[in-house]
Parts: C-alpha cells; sequence; structure tokens
C-alpha cells in the first residue's frame, strides 16, 4: 500500500515523529506544514482531535521545528490539507487503531465494541480504566506507518467540517505573535549594506562616515560583499544602514531600464522551450482568433518586513524563521556555513503576510552568516522596507498568448497557449537563490532557471490548459534563461496570468460567437461540479439582469480549477469605473471537497481574491537603474481596507469528495472576472495588468 501513501508519510515513516501522548494528558501533535495566515495548523489539530476522539483542547500542535517535527518539504502550492491533512489522518487513524486492537485482545472484545471519550476507552459505555495516556505503549510510535487503517467515515465527524477558532489570533492581535516580537538573551540587532546587484564587488567603503552618521557604537561585520551592523541599540544600526549606501562604491553592477520591467521584454530573450499537450496538427482548417495578455513583475509586498534571528553556540547553529521551508532553509544554511545538518537546527516562527518565496530565507542567511561571526550572541536582523521592497525575490512579468482556430459554428477546435516567463520557482529547495550567499567568498552560479513539470502543477504552464471540451489542446512554454531581477514563487504562480488570459480570451469569443458568456462557458463544459459553481455565482449576481454594459458599471465572471486538479473556484464581481476601476460587490462559489475548517477556507478564498483584486488593478515592480526603484508604499500601491468590496461566499459541501487545495483557487478566476466586468463597463478590453487609470485612458482612445 506504500505506493498510495501521502510523500509526507513516505518520508517520515516513524509514529513517534508525528504524535505522542504527554504525561499531563496532552498531545503533541507534530506537523511540517506551518502557519502563514491559511489556519493550517488548526485545521490540522481538528482532523487529529477527529480520528482520535480527543478533545481538541488538549492538543499541543509543533510546527516547522527540524529538531522535532517531520520533514513535509515547504508550505506552498495548495497542498498543506491535501497533503499534510491527509497524512494526519491516515496517521492517526492507524495509531487508534492500533491501541484499541491491542486493547480489545485485552479485554476479549471486538475492537468495534470500543468507544473512545476524549481520550477514555468505554466498553459497553461503561470506563474501562484505560485510555491514551496508561495504555499506549512504545511500540506504538516505534513501529513504520503503514497507512492500513481505515479513517473515519465523514457521516461519523463531529469536529471536521465545523468552525473551530484558530490559536494564534489572540497573540498577533495584542503584539506578541510574530518573529518581529521574539526577544533572547544576548540579542544583537543587525542591518545590512546591500550588494546592489548579482556579482557587484564593493571597491570602497567610507566607515568613519557611516559612523559619524549612525551617532552611537556598533560592530561593523565584512565578509566579502556582506557589509552588516550590529550593536545593542537597533535604532543605531538602523541608522548605519541608511546611511551606507551612499559612502560604498560598486563595480560591476547591472544596468536596467523601465523596458526590462514589461513582459514582453521576454520576447526578445533566450529560452527554454517545452511543449505540453496535443501535438500541433500540420493544417487546421477555420478561422484562427488570437490574443495576447500579460501581467508585470510584482511583489510580496508583506505588511512587515522579513526578519531572521540566529545564534551560533557550542558548536551548533540555531536559527528562527517565517520561511515556508524549514528543512531546505536548513540544509541551504549547512552548505553555505560549512557546518552539517545535524549542527543547524531551523524553527519557524510566524510572519506578517507572505505567499510565496519572499525575504525571510535571506533574512535567516543574513542572522546566519553574522551569528558565525559573533558567537555566543543572537543576533537579529530587520530588514527596511525599502529592503523588503527592493531584494526580495518577485514574482515574473508573464506573457500568455492564446490564439484558437474556430469551426463554421464558432466553436473552437484548436487551442495554443504560449507562454513566456522567467522562473516562478526558485526557492532554496530547488538550488539557492539565496541573497547574501551571493556576497560572500566563492558565490555560486546563478540558479539555474526552473519550472515545475506539469504534472507537478507546472509553474508558467499552471492552469495553461483550458478544462473545456475542446478537442485539441496544448501549451508552448518559453522559459526564459534569464531574469533582469531575482524571481521566484509567489501566490498561484502562473496560474493568474493565464486564468486572466485564458477566461478573458473565453468571453472574446462569446462576444464573437454573439452570446451570453455564461451561456458560452456551459455550452463548452461537461464537468459537473464547475457547472454548478458558475451556475451559482451567475444567479447570486444577478446575472440575468445586468444589461448590455457600457456605462461605467459592469459585473463579468470567470472560473477556473486551480492547477486543474486542486480546488474548483467562480467568482463574478459587479465594478464601477470613473478615473479608476473600483470593485464593489464580490460573490465566489468554490468545491474544495471535504473542508475541514469553512471558516478557514472562508478566510482562504476571500484573501485570494482581495490580493488578486490589489495585483489586478494596482501592482507593478518598477525597474531602472541598478535595480527596482518601487520601494515603499507609495510606488507600490496595494488595495486599502477602504477599497475592499462586500463579498459573499458559497462553499460546496461534498463530504465524500477528497480535499482539495484551496489557498490559491480564487486568485485567477478573480483577475479575469474583473477584466472581463471592465470590458462590460467601457466597451473596451484591456489585456495588460493592472488595469490602471492610464491604461483605461489609453484603451478608450484605440477605440
Amino acid at each position: 500500500m506504500s505506493e498510495t501513501l501521502p510523500l509526507s508519510i513516505l518520508n517520515n515513516r516513524r509514529m513517534e515523529k508525528w504524535v505522542r501522548f504527554q504525561p499531563d494528558r496532552t498531545v503533541k501533535l507534530a506537523v511540517g506544514k506551518v502557519e502563514i495566515g491559511q489556519a493550517v495548523l488548526i485545521a490540522l489539530t481538528q482532523i487529529a482531535a477527529e480520528e482520535l476522539d480527543i478533545a481538541i483542547d488538549r492538543f499541543a500542535v509543533i510546527s516547522g521545528d527540524t529538531a522535532d517535527a517531520p520533514d513535509e518539504g515547504s508550505t506552498s502550492s495548495s497542498q498543506s490539507i491535501e497533503m499534510s491533512g491527509r497524512s494526519v489522518r491516515l496517521i492517526t487513524a492507524e495509531l487508534r487503531a492500533r491501541i484499541v486492537d491491542r486493547l480489545a485482545r485485552r479485554l476479549n472484545c471486538s475492537p468495534s465494541d470500543i468507544d473512545v471519550l476524549d481520550g477514555a476507552f468505554l466498553l459497553d459505555d461503561e470506563p474501562t480504566g484505560h485510555d491514551y495516556w496508561n495504555f499506549a505503549g512504545d511500540e506504538d510510535f516505534a513501529a513504520d506507518i503503514a497507512g492500513t487503517a481505515k479513517p473515519k467515515d465523514p457521516a461519523d465527524y463531529k469536529i471536521v467540517g465545523k468552525p473551530v477558532p484558530r490559536r494564534d489570533l489572540a497573540a498577533k492581535i495584542s503584539g506578541a505573535g510574530f518573529i518581529h516580537d521574539i526577544v533572547r538573551p544576548d540579542m544583537l540587532h543587525a542591518r545590512i549594506l546591500r550588494q546592489p546587484s548579482r556579482e557587484a564587488v564593493l571597491t570602497a567603503f567610507d566607515e568613519a562616515a557611516v559612523r559619524r552618521a549612525a551617532r552611537g557604537d556598533f560592530r561593523i561585520v565584512r565578509v566579502a560583499n556582506f557589509v552588516a551592523f550590529v550593536g545593542d541599540d537597533e535604532t543605531v544600526v538602523q541608522r548605519a544602514a541608511v546611511a551606507a549606501p551612499a559612502h560604498a562604491k560598486w563595480d560591476k553592477v547591472r544596468k536596467l531600464t523601465p523596458a526590462h520591467q514589461e513582459a514582453a521584454w521576454y520576447l526578445t530573450q533566450p529560452s527554454d522551450d517545452r511543449f505540453v499537450g496535443d501535438s500541433v496538427p500540420d493544417a487546421i482548417a477555420g478561422e484562427v482568433v488570437s490574443e495576447t495578455y500579460s501581467r508585470p513583475f510584482v511583489a510580496h509586498a508583506a505588511m512587515a518586513p522579513s526578519c531572521g534571528l540566529a545564534e551560533y553556540r557550542d558548536g551548533r547553529l540555531q536559527v528562527w524563521s517565517h520561511t515556508q521551508g524549514v528543512y531546505p532553509l536548513r540544509n541551504s544554511l549547512a552548505d553555505i556555513l560549512g557546518l552539517t545538518r545535524e549542527q543547524v537546527t531551523v524553527r519557524h516562527a510566524h510572519g506578517a503576510g507572505c505567499y510565496g518565496h519572499n525575504g525571510a530565507d535571506d533574512a535567516a542567511v543574513d542572522a546566519s552568516v553574522i551569528a558565525m561571526q559573533i558567537p555566543d550572541r543572537c543576533i537579529r536582523v530587520q530588514w527596511r522596507r525599502e529592503e523588503e521592497f527592493g531584494y526580495e525575490p518577485v514574482g515574473t512579468a508573464h506573457m500568455t498568448r492564446i490564439k484558437a482556430v474556430l469551426d463554421a459554428a464558432g466553436k473552437p477546435i484548436d487551442w495554443t497557449c504560449e507562454v513566456w516567463a522567467g522562473s516562478h520557482v526558485q526557492r532554496p529547495v530547488y538550488g539557492g537563490n539565496m541573497l547574501t550567499h551571493e556576497a560572500l567568498p566563492s558565490p555560486p552560479p546563478a540558479p539555474k532557471p526552473n519550472d515545475p513539470p506539469e504534472a507537478a502543477g507546472g509553474g508558467g504552464t499552471r492552469n495553461g490548459i483550458p478544462l473545456y471540451d475542446f478537442p485539441a489542446k496544448r501549451i508552448i512554454h518559453h522559459l526564459a534563461m534569464t531574469t533582469p531581477v531575482r524571481t521566484s514563487s509567489l501566490r498561484g504562480l502562473g496560474a493568474l496570468p493565464n486564468v486572466f488570459a485564458l477566461e478573458c480570451f473565453v468571453d472574446e469569443l462569446a462576444e464573437k460567437a454573439g452570446m451570453d458568456p455564461v451561456t458560452w462557458r456551459l455550452a463548452h463544459l461537461s464537468d459537473p461540479r464547475a457547472r454548478r459553481l458558475i451556475e451559482s455565482v451567475a444567479e447570486r449576481s444577478g446575472w440575468a439582469s445586468r444589461g448590455t454594459g457600457g456605462n461605467g458599471k459592469g459585473l463579468g465572471i470567470a472560473w477556473s480549477r486551480y492547477k486543474n486538479k486542486a480546488a474548483y473556484a467562480a467568482v463574478a464581481v459587479e465594478i464601477e469605473v470613473d478615473r479608476e476601476v473600483h470593485v464593489r460587490r464580490a460573490w465566489i462559489a468554490a468545491d474544495a471537497g471535504l473542508v475541514i475548517n469553512p471558516d478557514g477556507a472562508t478566510n482562504q478564498l476571500e484573501g485570494g481574491l482581495v490580493h488578486a483584486i490589489s495585483m489586478t488593478l494596482k501592482e507593478q515592480v518598477k525597474l531602472d537603474g541598478a535595480g527596482i526603484t518601487s520601494l515603499d508604499w507609495d510606488s507600490y500601491p496595494i488595495l486599502r481596507f477602504s477599497e475592499i468590496p462586500e463579498i459573499s461566499t458559497e462553499l460546496v459541501h461534498a463530504p465524500n469528495e477528497p480535499t482539495l487545495g484551496m489557498g490559491e483557487c480564487t486568485f485567477g478566476p478573480t483577475a479575469a472576472a474583473i477584466g472581463n466586468a471592465v470590458k462590460h463597463a467601457l466597451g473596451v478590453r484591456i489585456r495588460d495588468m493592472p488595469l490602471t487609470r492610464e491604461r483605461i485612458a489609453a484603451a478608450i482612445l484605440r477605440g
């Protein structure tokens, strides 16, 4: 049966790595996935509590800890519940079955005769005098997980499927829940003088001028092109870091122009070309229709800049980071610093806002390099806002061109999605891409451009193959060999630009055919789960009475199944356009199979919608000179609280369907729904994000 086990179990076969019954009658549940605002830890606890029949308040969760939790890779790609949740369900079901079977032999009864009430075993509704804490033995935890026990029937669930409050919110609201709030003994503060670009060489540095500007005591740590300012007073080292760039001279600095910031730049660059899907026919009769859509480079724009803590004591390095992958970070740190992996421990601490590979890993490396130079002290590196925008890995610019061949009735009979983009995935686990590492002696070569294969959900190709009932469809992927700035994972990878292109193009085909966009979709779509969601948001948004538009008010719709295998989502948005686009109302319908915690699920769906509105209407990384120039909230605006629309969310109840990842499923449909609503409102189509005032004006002038 091992072939069907989740990878999380295959990589962590010992029961003791996951669950332990503690002497104080609590349960330690250890998981490799981490909390990044998606309420995953309470959902995983619900699963364990359900299978073991133990009150949820008895559980203490350890997550993202290389010393005490299993290795589950990175928390990414909407796989936390789909992968870790399935693992926890199988593991706790097996632990329960193993202990109950042994107790049944002791009591000379059938295992089915034994009930469990908050961890205590009952026989014929009477206490047996046994519970998990006094009956479980070392043999229960030492054995390998087989995955053969049958979990509960969803019809018997009492905890799963119910809203359960998160435990992390109280501390976060009161100012003690984030990595930025950690205070360690003997802690020093540090800031960094950044290498402006890969291969830049520091040729001169006026330390005296920086010390005068800092107006206080601090230490300068320099290792090749890595320079840090370290001291007891955070204000002093902050002043040093702000002053330092004006007193540093660099050679071999890259030169960028605004042309580099547009996705069209990739059209002229060398690429690794890949092909997915049906073969290209030699010739096919029909009308050819083609349009091109784009998204620029985008930032994570985390509410709190990255932070990392590290201390090197007695030959061991201990690190705290809001990384999404503690084990990959541990491995990277060991390799960079010349330590064994056993010498490095990485513990996850919550960060304030990130879906993807931002500066968290880099800040941890910053702190670790300094800690190796100043042992026996805890080093706390806090990035500045300008660093966060200027040096984090950004989401790559992305261009999608769709070409359809139509038969005489206007139905697509051949479909090609052609993509130009940099790498969407350059996490440390994929081969480096660590900022500080590039500034150290003997820096590594630039990471080789990489994207996950389509079977793993794809990167630039994600959601590029439509799920409509077209006879032939394919993706041609031009993966750029170089990018003007560092790129890596950002929420949804290629799904948002590809769904934006796909679902906007569908509206254009419907208009060409003289059909209503919802009617066109349903006419070319047989998947009943998708059809149900489209029909739901159409009905709830009043689609039938939306009118012809053109009066500055619009209603748009779009849908997708994330990665073509995770959760389904359909979105409708109502907008008004004056000088800018304003989303006033939004309707979501989602099908993620068995939902563990409806509150957490709704939070994910609506959070994805808000993020997508911001990205579609406002966000673009600006490039010029030595690098990124959009370094603050004025030059990189995001959606404000006052701009969040009224949202109506429907979760399909499907407890007998497998749980599907849903953290990113509303992302693409929201962008496309906005694009379609703008066309309905103005009568002109804008195909390049963000849909700004300038692009609206240009589209209207073009007619």
